[in-house]
């Protein structure tokens, strides 16, 4: 079905608010460092880590609560001053083979691509990589700046408005990320990102991967993004969890978890696959439309026109 981008980018910005105003549980992590334990309290919309000196590679997801968390307030800590020309900074691969480091990318308008024109097969195989199973889909190629928002721009984060395509196997842009942290949660700020970039403002977004020591799998990713007339600015962690899945995050191996659960959208899940299945015809137009890539995914929430009270 054709959908034409600007009721993508309205649908897009519903999405984004309507997901996040559903954090509803409480959350409580445990610090590796202290052994004691780390509280984050909620608002209306969000969940906050309660502590100001937090060490993000120390942090365990705990089964039941949700996979985000927001830092400092939800304020960036980016500077808008330092937007001067488009351009994406990489760090180096380090020893383990590992993305690490922050990957800050200066982005306006002109970085949009097309969710899937241009794309071709990835093979670039992260640190922590694993094959999928035929009947399960677990492991994605994550990519920190997100082909959609990088049009343009070469594997040295250089730009040129000649080049069409947005960045792909790049081993520098990329690393071992649970389908549910890419799909469920990370697109939920791409779009905030995507949307801002449609109202033709300036952005930085940076994404860094949270490594504890020489495991080979990130723990989670750090975004953080700020538009350069400030109405765009959000500071988050994402774990990198699968419902119904443990990992190894050493060696990227996973194994089967009937007790591992993620609360997500006021439910919580222990099996991802199971959430999209779950999805039928409404009656009422009680359903958002979300962009992941080039996929559509439809999640229920709450009725659309109570979602739009809050844009």
């Amino acid at each position: 079905m054709k959908i034409k981008i600007n009721k993508l980018v309205t649908l897009l910005s519903i999405a984004s608010t309507g997901l996040m105003l559903s954090a509803g549980h409480n959350l409580t992590l445990t610090h590796k460092a202290n052994a004691t334990e780390i509280s984050a309290t909620k608002d209306i919309r969000t969940q906050t880590l309660g502590i100001k000196n937090y060490k993000l590679e120390s942090l365990d997801f705990i089964s039941g609560n949700q996979a985000i968390i927001e830092l400092n307030n939800n304020h960036a800590n980016l500077n808008p001053n330092d937007w001067q020309e488009h351009k994406i900074v990489y760090k180096r691969i380090d020893q383990f083979n590992r993305a690490t480091g922050a990957k800050t990318a200066f982005l306006s308008k002109s970085n949009i691509d097309s969710l899937s024109k241009g794309r071709v097969k990835q093979y670039i195989n992260p640190s922590g990589w694993h094959p999928n199973l035929p009947d399960q889909k677990i492991y994605n190629r994550g990519h920190f700046i997100a082909y959609s928002l990088s049009k343009g721009m070469d594997k040295m984060g250089k730009y040129s408005p000649n080049l069409q395509r947005g960045d792909q196997n790049n081993r520098k842009n990329l690393f071992t990320q649970t389908d549910f942290s890419n799909k469920a949660l990370q697109t939920i700020f791409e779009d905030k990102v995507r949307t801002a970039l449609m109202q033709d403002k300036k952005v930085i977004y940076q994404a860094k991967p949270i490594f504890r020591g020489s495991e080979l799998m990130a723990r989670g990713v750090h975004l953080q993004a700020i538009s350069t007339d400030k109405s765009l600015n959000f500071n988050v962690y994402i774990f990198n969890v699968q419902p119904g899945y443990k990992f190894d995050y050493q060696t990227g191996r996973v194994a089967a978890d009937k007790d591992m659960y993620v609360s997500f959208n006021n439910q919580k899940f222990n099996n991802f696959d199971y959430y999209h299945a779950k999805v039928k015809q409404p009656n009422d137009q009680t359903f958002i439309h979300k962009i992941s890539h080039s996929k559509i995914y439809i999640f229920f929430k709450e009725k659309l026109n109570a979602l739009l009270q809050y844009n």
